[in-house]
């Protein structure tokens, strides 16, 4: 397990990272969400060793992480990282050698990896010919082609149609399920909330908050609940302690001042007629980072 733990950077003045502290876990996805500024590639470039912290401290199994440690890592930045003027395949086994891979072990490697991201026929071509999603594939393959151990990812999705968003993420989820622990951010929350064990959000430098995906959105629900009836359920208008938030006929929505008025509420619906579903609604990822930034 990667550890973060009260992980503290400045620049002059300027506090960037204040106590930073969450957990990326093995075999599991961890979305990595915050607004322009909020600290997310600092907090990754310390993991890495490309920025120093001021305090605090990075583990991998109990352990500080070590410069050898790193080499187990695989990185994709936000920005653009590859050498434009060499082919597709040249380029990932050029790294996958970096890595102790032979030449035959590196291209079989290379090559798998890019077809399964969708890049089979661009083999051949240089990386500059690219399209832009395209591009990012590649990079993607980059950060992929040793088996880190840990990989860290910012902006995987950007730039990509939603075909490649699903190709991309099949592939991160292969990996965790390898036993990979993986850090991605992403301002596209519906993508993060679809994929993600685990969910960590930032800003002004401070988590605000972290845990398991559906832990928080239990954690921030509130009682609201959906009704599909058979019958008509405009009698909830009339019931105490409810304030109804949407209406069509045998459907609604609504809110409940306790959990005895829900159960309340189901027990006459069921009174009414046949009941298709009663649940209660958690909160998207985007209402939940609306609240906690907030």
């Amino acid at each position: 397990m990667l550890q973060l733990s009260g992980i503290t950077k400045s620049y002059g003045g300027r506090r960037v990272l204040d106590e930073v502290a969450f957990d990326v876990r093995p075999g599991r996805l961890t979305g990595f969400v915050g607004g322009n500024g909020a600290g997310k590639t600092t907090t990754m470039r310390i993991v890495l060793g490309v920025l120093a912290k001021d305090a605090g401290s990075v583990t991998l199994d109990g352990v500080e992480v070590t410069a050898s440690d790193r080499r187990r890592f695989g990185y994709m930045p936000e920005e653009r990282g590859l050498y434009p003027k060499m082919k597709v395949h040249e380029h990932i086994v050029y790294l996958a050698r970096l890595h102790g891979f032979s030449k035959a072990d590196a291209a079989t490697r290379a090559t798998a990896l890019l077809e399964r991201l969708g890049l089979g026929e661009r083999l051949g071509d240089n990386v500059e010919t690219l399209s832009l999603g395209n591009q990012q594939r590649a990079q993607i393959a980059a950060a992929l082609v040793h088996d880190p151990q840990v990989l860290i990812l910012d902006e995987p999705f950007s730039g990509l149609d939603p075909l490649a968003v699903d190709v991309v993420a099949g592939v991160l989820q292969e990996r965790a399920a390898a036993g990979a622990a993986v850090l991605f951010s992403s301002h596209q929350l519906d993508v993060v909330e679809r994929l993600c064990d685990d969910l960590v959000i930032i800003a002004g430098g401070t988590i605000r908050a972290a845990g398991p995906r559906d832990a928080l959105r239990a954690q921030h629900s509130t009682r609201r609940f959906e009704l599909v009836s058979a019958s008509d359920a405009g009698w909830l208008r009339s019931e105490p302690g409810v304030e109804v938030l949407d209406f069509d006929g045998g459907y609604a929505v609504f809110d409940a001042d306790s959990d005895e008025t829900a159960q309340r509420v189901l027990r006459r619906a069921v009174a009414q007629g046949d009941v298709a579903s009663f649940a209660p609604q958690h909160p998207t990822l985007a209402q939940i980072f609306k609240e906690v930034i907030q």
